[in-house]
């Protein structure tokens, strides 16, 4: 039997993904059988000994932290930065936890808040848009809500290393959740809303300029994307802010905001950056009320909205 060239190196490659996905999944489900209490002690030291270790990401987050709070000291800054690697040091050993989760221990890990918000944007039939971001907990949500209300979906872009990207697709989509790809979504989505099926986007990355409109977040100009506001102005599908927030026993408090009031001038550019930046604004909200919460490591503001004058 002759293989054409290149054959036996795509076996080897996908067995190599199958075995480090499934090394990982046995980690994380060893991991599921700590306790919650021990988990969160052990997330802290993590994140603890995370902090102390010099790398890249590291100086983004105290750079966009420094942008962000100008009026913070140095110290200031490097305390809440500290304070955002414990959280995510939490949510790190919190994760493998959505194995344990049941339709009668959700309570045990998150909390919610202003149902009734969604109950009533859920009854008009036209689905529901999730405006949230990378804060608190976001998969803990997402496996929260699609245990309680069932009919999920959530935008997402792939992972980089293909074992993690296979395992954290089976964990979100551990309860029903459909995963949507980040590129090329919308038409799943416009089908989606009509099922009324409730869809998550995350709204707090950088996109490139065509992709997105020029908003302030933090006191500087970001480039959000303006998917969301072009589909809910389109379809008339109903906006929901929902934000996990950490409360002192280590659960999440889920808030379900009121449906966002869309800003309509009969100007299709002016409404989808005007609801883009309102959209931001409620993001933005969040992270100065918590900015522990938020995930400071992303380059939120590497797309300007201005061309550098080339060096003579």
């Amino acid at each position: 039997m002759i293989l054409r060239p290149g054959v036996p190196d795509l076996i080897s490659d996908e067995n190599k993904v199958t075995m480090l996905y499934r090394l990982i999944r046995a980690i994380l489900l060893l991991m599921s059988y700590i306790p919650l209490p021990l988990a969160r002690f052990k997330g802290k030291g993590l994140g603890t000994i995370a902090y102390l270790i010099p790398m890249s990401r590291k100086a983004v987050a105290l750079h966009n932290i420094r942008q962000s709070f100008p009026r913070m000291t140095e110290c200031e800054a490097k305390r809440l930065l500290r304070r955002v690697y414990r959280h995510f040091g939490q949510m790190f050993f919190e994760i493998p936890h959505v194995f344990r989760m049941r339709p009668h221990t959700v309570d045990k890990y998150v909390l919610f808040q202003g149902q009734e918000h969604l109950i009533n944007a859920m009854s008009k039939k036209k689905g529901v848009f999730f405006l949230t971001a990378h804060f608190g907990n976001w998969e803990l949500m997402s496996a929260a809500v699609s245990i309680r209300f069932g009919n999920t979906a959530v935008v997402a872009r792939p992972a980089d290393f293909p074992p993690m990207d296979r395992m954290i697709s089976e964990l979100r989509s551990r309860f029903g959740t459909e995963i949507i790809p980040k590129q090329k979504g919308m038409r799943r989505i416009l089908t989606l809303v009509k099922e009324n099926k409730l869809v998550g986007i995350l709204l707090d990355q950088n996109v490139d300029w065509y992709e997105g409109a020029f908003v302030p977040f933090l006191g500087r100009w970001a480039c959000a994307n303006k998917g969301l506001a072009l589909l809910a102005l389109r379809t008339g599908t109903p906006v929901i802010p929902a934000f996990p927030v950490r409360q002192r026993d280590g659960r999440y408090r889920l808030i379900f905001e009121r449906e966002v009031e869309l800003l309509r001038t009969g100007d299709k550019t002016r409404d989808v950056e005007d609801n883009t930046a309102l959209f931001t604004g409620i993001i933005e909200s969040y992270v100065r009320n918590y900015p522990d919460h938020w995930f400071w490591f992303h380059k939120r503001w590497k797309t300007k909205n201005y061309c550098e004058l080339p060096l003579k």
